[in-house]
C-alpha cells in the first residue's frame, strides 16, 4: 500500500512539471490567438499573445518556449517567442484573478517594458487597458509583483510607442469601420511605425491588415 501511494505521488508531482520545455516546428496554422506547430507531423495547438503571433510565419519553421498547464478536463500549451515573455506570463498568472487568458491579452496590449514599467510606477489604469483586468485586479498585480519585474523594465524587445499618433489614429479608425477591433491592430501598427515612422494612413491599414 506504502509502495502504491508513494507511485501516486510520484506520478502526480510529473504531472505538475512542466513537461513539453519547447517546440521546433512548421507553423501549420497562425492566428492573434494561437498557431499550431506540426513537430514531425504532430501538431500541438499553442495558445499565444499577439506579441508572438507577430514573429511567426505561416509556413516557416519556428521556435517557442512553451508552458504546459494541466488540469483536471484539460492539457493546455502556451507558446512564446522569447523566454522573458514566458516568465513574464507565469508571473502574471501566479497572481490570484489573473487567469490564462487574461495574462494574454495583457501581453498582447502592452509591451513587456510597459508591463514591466506600469507595475514598478503603480499606474493601475495602464494595466486595466488589457480587456478584462478591472481595478482589483490591476492593483493586486502592482502588490504582487512589484519586487519581480525590475528585470523587465529594459528588455531587448521594447516594443515602441506610437510616432505619429494622427496616421495612427486615422488607420485605426479606418480599421474599426472594416469591424477590426482597435486593441487587435495598435500593437501591430507601433511595430509598423517604428519600422517605418514616414508611412502614409493607407499604406499602414494595408500593412496592418496583412500582418493580422
Amino acid at each position: 500500500m506504502k509502495i502504491l501511494i508513494s507511485l501516486n505521488y510520484y506520478i502526480w508531482v510529473v504531472l505538475k512539471i512542466n513537461m513539453i520545455f519547447s517546440l521546433q516546428g512548421i507553423v501549420q496554422e497562425l492566428t492573434p490567438t494561437y498557431a499550431v506547430i506540426n513537430v514531425n507531423g504532430v501538431g500541438y495547438y499553442v495558445g499565444i499573445s499577439l506579441m508572438t503571433s507577430q514573429k511567426l510565419t505561416l509556413n516557416k519553421e519556428t521556435f517557442l518556449f512553451i508552458q504546459q498547464i494541466i488540469r483536471e478536463d484539460a492539457h493546455l500549451l502556451f507558446g512564446f517567442n522569447t523566454r522573458s515573455e514566458k516568465e513574464m506570463f507565469n508571473l502574471l498568472i501566479s497572481v490570484n484573478g489573473v487567469g490564462v487568458v487574461s495574462a494574454l491579452i495583457l501581453l498582447s496590449t502592452l509591451g513587456l517594458d510597459e508591463i514591466a514599467s506600469a507595475i514598478l510606477s503603480g499606474n493601475s489604469a495602464l494595466i486595466q487597458k488589457a480587456k478584462g483586468i478591472g481595478a482589483k485586479t490591476a492593483e493586486r498585480i502592482i502588490v504582487d509583483l512589484k519586487d519581480k519585474v525590475q528585470k523587465f523594465s529594459n528588455p531587448e524587445e521594447n516594443i515602441s510607442t506610437f510616432v505619429n499618433n494622427k496616421i495612427k489614429d486615422e488607420a485605426l479608425s479606418a480599421l474599426e469601420v472594416l469591424g477590426i477591433p482597435k486593441r487587435m491592430s495598435e500593437k501591430i501598427a507601433d511595430r509598423i511605425i517604428k519600422q517605418n515612422p514616414d508611412i502614409s494612413v493607407e499604406e499602414l491599414v494595408k500593412q496592418i491588415l496583412k500582418n493580422i
